[in-house]
């Protein structure tokens, strides 16, 4: 393989950190919507409500990034990274130098 799996390791990392700080910093986004139904008009409460929604389906992407992320270094730790989990063959270097996470190769992931 190509790749340097300690550059490798290195974006993952710091990609892992960087999707923790973003939910540190939506926090205050997901909190419950509490309006004063009297001083804040009907279309101001739909709209916390919606950003509200937003930020949690932000956190759940998030979450599931974070869970690739984590399953790409375990399969660096066991030296399979680079190789299909579904087939087996070795994933090309350009598809992992752009998303380091993936566990297929391109015609897996297509579903051919």
């Amino acid at each position: 393989m190509g790749l340097n799996l300690d550059t490798v390791r290195q974006r993952l990392l710091a990609r892992r950190a960087a999707l923790v700080d973003e939910d540190r910093l939506s926090e205050a986004d997901r909190a419950p919507v509490t309006l004063d139904q009297e001083s804040v008009g009907r279309l101001s409460r739909i709209d916390a409500m919606q950003v509200q929604a937003m930020a949690l389906a932000s956190q759940r992407r998030r979450a599931q990034e974070r869970e690739r992320i984590d399953t790409a270094l375990q399969r660096l730790d066991s030296g399979e990274y680079g190789w299909c989990v579904n087939c087996g063959e070795e994933i090309a270097i350009a598809r992992l130098d752009h998303a380091p996470e993936v566990p297929t190769c391109l015609e897996c992931a297509r579903g051919t």
